[in-house]
């Protein structure tokens, strides 16, 4: 099994930003292990740790920008791809602006900052996402199709068909994440010269220069469009039109030069599903909202799997979380802990948990030993357990919060449980605003109910 990787040294690099026009400066740092990729802005005072998580994508218009707390990130995915090619599982990548710099408009300079940084092994062990079924994602307005097949390492394969003839239908596939650096990193962004007007009037490409996209002559031109375009841009040098399809003359750095950068932004996206996968993509004609949706689409397919990755050793078919994944996120502990699993849950929304009632639990030793019944308050507090460990799970880093009851309301007793039953606690949240939350519980055996309640709870944050 491969080890998790951060860097060694932070390291910095400046520009400006692409589709907001602001100088930004990006600082890549190291950061411990099982804390993903995390984005913060340092202009804003109390920025969170934005997660490189498809929960926090909030536009797709010509590019992929993160938002939590109303703090923006734009632009995101040359430097997303940069981590996942250098398979950097662990950084934390500060930018004091709302948007990371362009640079020339691809990933090279960010992977020659971040190798000059040196990408160091971590303690633990990288977890994949083994994709063991084809998945697929197609629309048919923009003619995209996205296909994730089995495979034994990240293979990429990507196809673009444009009407132009500069362009026409180009072909490009690796067939390991490790020709990243070499055959991907160097492919510039670029655009058709039809669009650029359009786009900088939309708010969009402030920051676009001749140094940082290729712009595609699909149209004809003239001196008149290119004095407007240079006002427009504020570029004072003198551009040409060029014999090669490209506004200025501007030399490709391969052939097939756009469809390297499409899947440059592809495995970009594909970064927001939150863990490495082990599959082969094969992508026609996508974009950034089909690449999204392919995240969503995975997401929604192989969530239990992503989820049971991330914090228990092996994967059940019959049951989300085991005992020890549970003591990952719970504070509680024996004889205290009154949950035994977590057998299905949806983020957000509802949880399903059992705990297994015992003859040999210590409170029977006191509480009606002559005929043991189950307090009515630990069926509650179990219940608010499979609770706490629902609302935690709308966090990012739900081990280091803690959830706080503020009221119980509408709690009744239905049905006395004893030794050998096994309860099932179905949680639903009902609502949740400023870390607040509102939760339901009712507690069953054997398909009868034996108690509910409504919870209101907060959330804090846990002592280490």
């Amino acid at each position: 099994m491969a080890k998790q990787r951060t860097i060694k040294n932070p390291v910095s690099c400046s520009g400006i930003g692409l589709h907001t026009g602001v100088d930004s400066t990006i600082t890549f740092k190291p950061s411990p292990e099982n804390t993903g990729i995390r984005f913060i802005r340092t202009d804003v005072e109390g920025c969170p740790k934005i997660k490189a998580d498809i929960e926090h994508v909030v536009d797709i218009s010509r590019g992929t920008t993160l938002a939590q707390n109303g703090n923006r990130i734009h632009t995101v995915e040359h430097v997303l791809a940069t981590v996942v090619g250098l398979e950097i599982d662990n950084i934390l990548i500060e930018v004091t602006n709302k948007e990371p710099p362009v640079m020339d408009g691809s990933s090279k300079e960010f992977v020659k900052v971040l190798q000059k940084a040196g990408i160091v092994a971590q303690k633990h062990e990288r977890e994949y996402l083994e994709i063991d079924k084809a998945i697929s994602y197609n629309d048919p307005v923009s003619k995209t199709d996205i296909s994730v097949l089995p495979s034994d390492c990240y293979r990429i394969t990507c196809i673009i068909d444009y009407k132009y003839p500069w362009i026409g239908t180009q072909y490009f596939t690796i067939h390991s994440i490790d020709d990243f650096p070499k055959e991907i990193a160097p492919a510039r962004t670029f655009s058709f010269l039809s669009e650029v007007e359009d786009l900088r009037e939309a708010g969009l490409v402030q920051g676009g220069r001749l140094d940082n996209a290729i712009v595609i002559l699909d149209k004809e031109v003239d001196k008149a469009e290119i004095d407007r375009l240079r006002k427009l841009f504020n570029i004072e040098e003198k551009i040409n039109i060029g014999t090669n399809g490209i506004l200025h003359g501007v030399k490709l750095r391969f052939e097939n030069e756009p469809v390297r950068h499409k899947a440059l932004d592809v495995i970009g996206d594909l970064a927001l599903l939150g863990m490495p996968i082990k599959g082969h993509v094969i992508a026609a004609r996508p974009g950034h909202a089909s690449n999204v949706e392919m995240v969503k689409t995975i997401k929604k397919e192989y969530g239990k799997k992503i989820l049971q990755k991330k914090y228990q050793a092996q994967v059940s078919s019959d049951y989300l979380f085991d005992i020890n994944a549970i003591k990952k996120i719970l504070p509680q502990r024996y004889p205290f802990l009154l949950i035994d699993r977590i057998l299905e849950m949806q983020p957000g929304k509802s949880l399903t948990a059992i705990k297994n009632v015992s003859v040999s639990e210590p409170f029977f030793q006191g509480h009606f030993p002559n005929q043991p019944v189950m307090p009515g308050v630990l069926i509650i507090e179990a219940m608010a357990q499979a609770g706490s460990f629902l609302l935690l799970h709308t966090t990012d880093e739900p081990e280091k919060k803690l959830m706080y009851f503020t009221g119980i309301d509408k709690s009744r007793f239905r049905r006395q449980v004893f030794p050998g039953d096994q309860i099932f606690f179905k949680i639903d949240l009902l609502k949740l605003k400023m870390g607040t939350c509102k939760l339901h519980g009712i507690a069953y055996v054997d398909d009868k109910v034996v108690a509910e309640a409504t919870f209101i709870t907060t959330l804090g944050d846990r002592k280490e």
